[in-house]
């Protein structure tokens, strides 16, 4: 977070609105998982960081009911307007159906919008890559709500009514996870969060001082979340769990005899998540690198949610001097990989898989740095 990322967002509005005074500009993160994929919906443990990366928001309140959206990351599209008195999502596919999402899903929760906003949005994330763009605008826009219109919503609740925007008028039947991870980051540590009771514990993560970096790999395989295979395998899961007649798959003691792959995929990640947590408590990276390249495996194999540009980028990784260890992160199906590289190492370890990556799919994967940052602020 830094001042040229503010300029920005006031830049973005001055294009859509003319004037900036009286502006009030605020941040939201985005968010990674070191592991525990596809754990959220099935009661299960993660461990996921916010990040210092995320979208700004430059706000200017109106005087009428009107709620005005415009992105520069989706310029295009100009500035598309909804009424709180006719409040309802736009026809088609816009960006602006997120903030949309998150006002109706207010409104179903008792919170009372007292007038409209100009809003203009500015995001250093990348779309559809895995890294939780969707949720920090939701997350975003729900936080102006509570600063500007005094909503007594504590974090917890506003990160439930944000998953609640994404399941109910979105239809992706995402967990709570990037909800509230985005809303409870904290720098420097990774939530040890356990998704059915939502009890959590801030792990510090201390790859700096271990000479250790957090470098993502996008695939830029264009995909859409709502689109993709993400619901039918939540719709997959359900299944499972009423066959074994838990409420959560992450329930079942042990792996079954007779488990099916989705069901071997569940149990050994929230055990590796387990684990993962202690190597973080312990400064063992080897072994959190270790657990991170299995759980890639898992999905690869038993999940089945990867697919060959995240299988390249990560087998491509793990044969990389200095690499601890790479898995796809997010949803699958595209986005991107999350690896552990020793600093040293970063520079030919983005060119080698670069090189490799473009060679076979015929187009570029990008890379980024990234540090593990804090929740929602105003900037």
């Amino acid at each position: 977070m830094n001042y040229e990322n503010r300029k920005l967002a006031v830049n973005a509005f001055e294009k859509a609105y003319g004037t900036s005074l009286g502006l009030r500009v605020f941040f939201a993160p985005g968010r990674v998982n070191l592991i525990g994929e596809h754990i959220d919906y099935n009661g299960g443990f993660v461990l996921p960081c916010a990040l210092s990366l995320g979208t700004y928001a430059a706000v200017r309140l109106r005087s009428d009911s009107l709620f005005c959206f415009y992105s520069d990351n989706f310029a295009d599209e100009k500035i598309v307007e909804c009424d709180l008195n006719d409040l309802k999502l736009i026809e088609g596919k816009t960006f602006a159906n997120y903030p949309i999402a998150v006002l109706l899903a207010l409104k179903d929760n008792g919170y009372s919008i007292e007038k409209g906003l100009n809003i203009a949005y500015y995001g250093n994330l990348p779309i559809n890559s895995g890294l939780s763009s969707s949720a920090s605008i939701e997350v975003l826009t729900a936080y102006i709500c509570k600063v500007l219109f005094r909503l007594d919503l504590d974090n917890i609740t506003l990160a439930k009514i944000c998953q609640q925007a994404e399941n109910k008028y979105i239809g992706v039947n995402c967990g709570i996870m990037d909800q509230f991870t985005i809303v409870m980051g904290k720098a420097d540590h990774a939530i040890f969060l356990n998704t059915a009771t939502l009890e959590y514990e801030y792990v510090p993560v201390n790859f700096t001082d271990s000479n250790i970096t957090l470098v993502i790999s996008q695939t830029n395989k264009k995909r859409t979340l709502a689109d993709s295979k993400y619901n039918e395998r939540f719709v997959s899961c359900q299944k499972e769990k009423a066959m074994y007649n838990v409420e959560n798959l992450c329930d079942l003691p042990s792996l079954p005899v007779d488990a099916s792959k989705i069901v071997r995929h569940i149990v050994t990640e929230n055990q590796r998540t387990i684990k993962a947590k202690e190597a973080l408590e312990n400064n063992d990276f080897e072994l959190l690198g270790k657990l991170m390249n299995e759980s890639h495996k898992s999905l690869k194999e038993d999940y089945e949610v990867t697919g060959i540009e995240l299988d390249t980028l990560v087998e491509t990784a793990q044969r990389q001097k200095g690499v601890l260890g790479s898995r796809m992160t997010g949803a699958g199906f595209g986005g991107c990989t999350v690896s552990l590289v020793k600093s040293e190492n970063v520079d030919s370890f983005i060119k080698n898989v670069g090189d490799v990556y473009r060679e076979k799919m015929g187009f570029r994967a990008d890379f980024l740095s990234v540090n593990i940052g804090k929740g929602p602020c105003e900037v």
